[in-house]
């Protein structure tokens, strides 16, 4: 009986993954990382996520700022940024991001503004579900964690 509700929530961890896998959220990059925590380093995915999470509101941050300058013209720069954006969330396993960052690029290198701006649109979309996902999925992995490590006392037979 101890361990029933661990089990529930891995279960319920392992739903989600296998929704957000089914629904090209996520790939295998997103389990090779996981592969790489271990007891040494048991909250390592969830600080590799904090820092991408981190750089990426810099980047979308700077990539509004760009399109949102009514002289922009410099979509080079704008391609930098993606390009960063675009290898930081391939790193994690973030597919559908990189998939509109490809789109979003394939906008900038045809200076297409309008394009560009729906791309944005469509980025902030995907980072805010990946990012509720990612957090609802981390709040599952810690319950999970603190019932597999209850302890309950031992009742007396009196």
């Amino acid at each position: 009986m101890l361990g029933l509700g661990a089990d529930l929530l891995w279960a319920d961890m392992n739903r989600l993954l296998g929704f957000l896998f089914h629904q090209g959220v996520l790939d295998e990059h997103f389990l090779q990382l996981h592969h790489l925590q271990d007891e040494s380093s048991p909250s390592f995915v969830s600080e590799v996520l904090n820092i991408y999470f981190h750089e990426s509101e810099k980047l979308l941050n700077n990539l509004r700022s760009l399109l949102m300058d009514r002289d922009f013209s410099d979509y080079n720069k704008m391609g930098i940024h993606l390009n960063q954006f675009m290898g930081s969330s391939s790193s994690i396993g973030a597919k559908r991001l990189t998939t509109v960052c490809l789109a979003f690029r394939a906008a900038t290198q045809h200076s297409n503004r309008p394009g560009c701006l729906r791309a944005l649109e469509m980025l902030e979309h995907e980072y805010c579900y990946l990012k509720n996902k990612l957090h609802e999925l981390f709040q599952i992995e810690q319950q999970r964690a603190l019932a597999a490590a209850a302890r309950y006392p031992l009742q007396n037979n009196q």
